[in-house]
């Protein structure tokens, strides 16, 4: 941890940082002695976030309230850091949903992915420019255990998420050379606000303190990290397997994870999210 601000400060952009593994992470980034770019939709969270940061790490934090589904949102975020020396870009705004496809609202769907990718996407060609042209950086891209498969009953998400896992992927090759590194994050179930927005109930499930430190430790180590005993276990587990049998597999998965939306909903009722 003391080496991430040699080697990628001064300032980390951190995208929701205002709950779960991005405010985790954030955290971690201050007491290594980073300053903070916190962005979220919830002002109120992160103007709390950034109050605590200051007082226990002596850092300064920046706050920016933004839409990350909207081409304004993730503008504002490069408007807010042009005077910045920015090094490192954690994009951990993200969200899911469960259920079967056909009975999402489009609307929702569209948003998922204007915010796992097109946001991600656009933010992470910037600064990958600004860090190739200063000859250092880093960026984190959040993943998923999701995103080596298709996952029934959670089929848009998971393809968001193989989206980010193979741009992860592609750019760690192609920026090695211009001094940045990159990393993707691949945990499975954690207890933050996700689970209730995507309407999954969770049993085992890392903490989100624990996904950030794995993440930071894997930083510039490796392509992909796979945070926690149960996506270790699945990776060893599943790799070895059919591609359609994974998807099988992941299909009892997520019906153990979604199944009281089939006790809980009146018949007719749409059965996501």
């Amino acid at each position: 941890m003391s080496t991430l601000k040699q080697k990628y400060g001064p300032w980390a952009v951190v995208t929701g940082a205002s709950d779960g593994i991005g405010r985790e992470i954030a955290c971690r980034l201050a007491e290594a002695g980073l300053h903070v770019v916190a962005v979220a939709r919830r002002q109120a969270r992160l103007r709390t976030l950034a109050q605590a940061l200051q007082t226990n790490s002596d850092v300064q934090v920046r706050v920016v309230d933004a839409d990350l589904s909207t081409d304004e949102g993730w503008q504002s975020v490069l408007r807010a850091t042009t005077d910045l020396d920015v090094g490192l870009l954690v994009a951990c705004a993200g969200f899911g949903g469960s259920g079967d496809f056909v009975d999402a609202e489009l609307t929702h769907e569209l948003e998922m992915v204007d915010v796992n990718c097109r946001a991600l996407m656009a933010l992470t060609h910037e600064y990958g420019r600004r860090f190739t042209e200063q000859g250092r950086g880093g960026m984190v891209l959040m993943s998923s255990l999701v995103a080596f498969q298709g996952v029934p009953r959670a089929a848009h998400y998971a393809a968001t998420k193989a989206y980010v896992q193979a741009l992860a992927e592609g750019l760690r090759i192609e920026l090695a050379p211009r001094g940045v590194d990159v990393l993707a994050s691949a945990p499975g179930p954690v207890h933050s606000g996700f689970a209730s927005r995507a309407d999954m109930e969770m049993g085992m499930g890392l903490y989100p303190v624990q996904v950030a430190q794995a993440t930071l430790d894997a930083l510039g180590r490796r392509t992909t990290v796979r945070p926690g005993w149960l996506s270790k276990f699945l990776e060893a587990s599943l790799s070895l397997l059919p591609r359609s049998l994974r998807v099988r597999i992941m299909a009892l998965v997520m019906g153990g994870m979604t199944k009281h939306q089939r006790t809980t909903l009146p018949e007719g009722t749409r059965s996501s999210h």
